[in-house]
């Protein structure tokens, strides 16, 4: 039997880090899907299958790709909700941010995120740390079914 290959969720509103990431993700072989929102409260709807997003097949996401600083909810907030549902409690999530402050990484990592990197601001380290992520957490890591 085939495992499904399961869907990356990113979650991240500038457009630039967004096109980085998929060509990031895409040169090296990552071939999920990849579903991006643009702001926390649509990356919960995606997440609880809710508003545009009820009729969504397919189960939880392999990996979240999740930037601290969004629009509507903050990334925290998301993590927050993520991490405190049973149902999503297992996902993986990646912080991608420009935030480097101590409090933010405390926090992520109180609430259960897997892994907090500061988003490299160089095009070369951008595109070969998200080659990083995406090699580790969707072909190297093995998540509950």
């Amino acid at each position: 039997m085939i495992a499904e290959l399961k869907h990356i969720l990113l979650a991240e509103d500038n457009a630039n880090d967004v096109e980085l990431t998929l060509a990031a993700l895409r040169e090296n072989h990552v071939i999920n899907e990849i579903v991006v929102v643009r702001d926390g409260a649509e990356a919960l709807d995606y997440l609880y299958r809710r508003n545009h997003f009820a009729d969504r097949v397919g189960g939880n996401p392999a990996l979240v790709l999740l930037d601290l600083k969004m629009p509507k909810v903050d990334g925290i907030e998301v993590l927050r909700r993520l991490k405190a549902n049973a149902a999503t409690s297992s996902i993986p999530v990646v912080v991608m941010t420009s935030s480097d402050e101590e409090r933010d990484v405390f926090e992520s990592y109180r609430l259960g995120v897997n892994s907090y990197i500061v988003k490299p601001l160089q095009f070369d380290a951008f595109i070969e740390t998200v080659a990083k992520i995406g090699m580790y957490w969707v072909l190297t890591n093995r998540t509950p079914q």
